[in-house]
């Protein structure tokens, strides 16, 4: 029995010599370059493609097997504009022989030196990287074996690499039929503390279409199970000399039922910087070109693939600020909510200059297509519940504080309630509700306003000053479609509008009684502006399919109390309507409400918004109808002294004078 042993350990001895003299000798012997042609073949019968290698060959057994090969060359298919599709000048990779026994990889060197990768596309619309690869022989169909259960991990126990790296490498994609070509150069990739279980250190740079970009940071561990357990990383890009972002968390589980939680912050960096990196024009014009210059977003992102949510935003947004959360889920609805609140921002600043007036002589623009249907599926399907605030905010020259906004949506009913704000010393609260669950959407509007200052507000929205005082407004209107002449036709509700302590600009009446004195001695005229000035304006109106009417329209005012009726044909842009305004025998104050005795002077407003007709109604004027007034009565209550047929000469100029007036503040009002 010893014998036995003993010849087995000498024949074990003799055979580990053999194995390593081996390893060690035949490399040194045997030529590995005659072997050459025969891989050249071989990879060239496996890819369809010519393949080439340099003389420059090396092999090594032991104690790291290894290859080292250069000048390598994997052709192009005809017809392409380069020979090559890939090219390598130098490749080295070297593992380590006995841990192979146990399951364990340790590569000391894997090396990629100045590899190119050209991809090309030709006019045709095909490409060098199809067809890859030997034409197969169609083979009977052969019944497959089961596929290995799931989560048995890497066939190998551990992995280490001490350098995995590709250095000067070039990427080009040229695109003959769209004439477009891109090219990624100086590729550099280093690969460090490589291992299942430990992160891996990532070392990446490049020039894309010459300019840098870069990626560091670290990521990983693997794991034994690559797509099982947690996924860590940390990662920091930088781009065009410009642009910095930062990504770090965790993902667990990304091959099965990944749940992530991410952290992204990018830091200020300026769009239109980026922009000019690239050789790009900016894609948005703004009236303020100094706007977009420094934008920086820093935010929580959690969740699963159905479920995701953002938490803890911030976008800074040149001298503005926004607070931001959101969620989605159910994608296919989709189901949304969110939470925004800004602090300032004007948005005149970001909104393209307004477009030129074009000339008079101008041809008239062709008549546009007719409009498709809107379609509303989306809105259906669509569940939304979501916030917004604003401290203030500046839009169309209008400043706006204190904005509160809550939206939502479900079954094709969308409704904001509240929304609310501050502005020009008052406030404003409306709730709007939108029924897509038809055809045509059905709107509806309920608005209420009180203590605005509307002379300020116009002159700061609008650019015009129509009409000041403060303003209190209760409004509720519905309407139905979507576009201007539908909303017109089915303009239903009613409301209000109370001016109080105001005036009317553009139109002086009471001053009109002022120059007829003057002209006739009475009194000195004055070279103020036109203005009409009021006690208090009080306009109520209830429209039914887009007729809108009032009958009880009072101002009073010094010298003027003056009652409106009839209709506005939103419709067909047409107005009926009669004013009647009374010149008292006082130039008392705004707070005198008394009905007082005087001269009715009434007007017939009709024609269209655009082209007014403004006539007085010659049975209620001076000396004619029932109730007229002689020309006696008239000069004692209005002149006090002066000849009949002077009065009425006087009121014919100034009856000239009112259909100039109003004709140009009518318009203005009505916009």
């Amino acid at each position: 029995m010893k014998n036995i042993f003993k010849w087995i350990f000498i024949a074990g001895g003799a055979f580990a010599v053999l194995i390593v003299a081996a390893v060690l000798i035949i490399p040194q012997f045997v030529d590995v370059k005659k072997y050459k042609p025969m891989i050249e073949e071989r990879v060239s019968q496996a890819t369809g493609r010519s393949f080439t290698i340099g003389d420059e060959m090396d092999i090594s057994v032991f104690p790291w097997v290894g290859v080292s090969l250069n000048d390598i060359h994997l052709g192009n298919p005809a017809g392409a504009a380069q020979a090559d599709m890939v090219s390598v000048k130098n490749f080295e990779v070297r593992l380590k022989v006995m841990p192979l026994l146990s399951r364990q990889i340790e590569v000391k060197t894997f090396v990629l030196d100045s590899p190119v990768i050209y991809l090309e596309r030709q006019k045709d619309g095909k490409a060098n990287w199809e067809g890859i690869g030997a034409q197969k022989q169609a083979r009977p169909e052969q019944k497959k074996d089961p596929a290995p259960p799931s989560g048995q991990g890497l066939p190998v126990a551990s992995l280490k690499v001490d350098r995995f790296s590709i250095a000067n490498g070039q990427l080009i994609y040229n695109d003959l039929a769209a004439g477009m070509k891109k090219q990624v150069s100086d590729v550099n990739l280093d690969l460090s503390d490589i291992s299942l279980d430990k992160p891996v250190t990532i070392s990446f740079s490049a020039n894309a279409d010459g300019q840098p970009v870069s990626l560091k940071g670290t990521a990983g561990p693997i794991g034994k199970q690559p797509g099982k357990g947690t996924l860590s990383f940390d990662l920091v890009l930088n781009a065009l000399s410009d642009l910095e972002a930062r990504l770090n968390g965790s993902v667990v589980d990304p091959a099965v039922k990944p749940v992530f939680d991410l952290n992204i912050d990018v830091a200020s960096f300026s769009p239109r910087n980026l922009m000019s990196s690239l050789g790009q024009p900016f894609p948005i014009e703004t009236s303020d070109p100094k706007v977009l210059d420094a934008v920086a977003v820093r935010a929580r992102i959690k969740g699963t693939p159905e479920n995701v949510s953002v938490l803890d935003g911030l976008l800074t947004l040149d001298d503005s600020k926004l607070n931001f959360s959101a969620q989605a889920k159910e994608f296919g609805k989709p189901n949304l909510a969110f939470n925004l609140a800004f602090d300032t921002i004007d948005l005149d600043r970001y909104l393209p200059l307004p477009a030129e007036t074009k000339d008079a002589g101008a041809p008239a623009a062709e008549p546009a297509a007719e409009k498709k249907k809107t379609d509303y599926g989306p809105l259906r399907k669509l569940v939304l519940d979501g916030k917004m605030t604003a401290d203030k905010v500046k839009a169309k020259g209008a400043l706006v504080e204190n904005i509160t906004v809550h939206i939502k949506a479900k079954d094709g009913l969308i409704s904001v309630d509240p929304m609310g704000m501050d502005l020009y010393q008052g406030n404003a609260t409306a709730v709007v509700g939108l029924d897509v669950r038809k055809t045509e959407p059905q709107t509806s509007l309920s608005l209420n306003a009180e203590g605005i200052q509307v002379g300020p507000l116009l002159k700061d929205a609008l650019q015009k000053e129509l009409i000041e005082g403060m303003l209190r407004a209760d409004l509720n209107l519905s309407m139905t479609g979507e576009s201007p002449d539908r909303i017109k036709q089915t303009l239903n509700g009613k409301g209000g509008l109370v001016f109080n302590d105001g005036a009317i600009i553009g139109i002086d009446l009471a001053g009109m009684v002022r120059n007829v004195k003057a002209k006739l001695g009475a009194a000195v005229p004055t070279g103020e502006k036109p203005r009409t000035d009021f006690a208090e304006l009080n306009i109520p109106f209830t429209a039914v399919n887009g007729l809108v009417n009032t009958n009880v329209t009072r101002m009073q005012s010094p010298l003027i109390r003056l009652e409106a009726s009839g209709d506005i044909n939103l419709a067909k842009d047409l107005l009926d309507m009669r004013v009647d305004p009374k010149f008292v025998a006082t130039l008392k104050g705004q707070g005198d409400t008394e009905d007082r005795s005087g001269l009715m002077v009434p007007l017939l407003v009709t024609g269209t918004f655009a082209s007014p007709k403004i006539r007085p109604d010659l049975k209620g004027m001076v000396g004619l109808g029932e109730n007229g007034l002689d020309a006696d009565t008239l000069k004692k209550q209005v002149l006090g002294s002066g000849s009949p047929t002077d009065v009425k000469k006087e009121l014919e100029t100034k009856k000239e004078e009112i259909k100039d007036q109003v004709k140009g503040l009518i318009p203005g009002l009505l916009n």
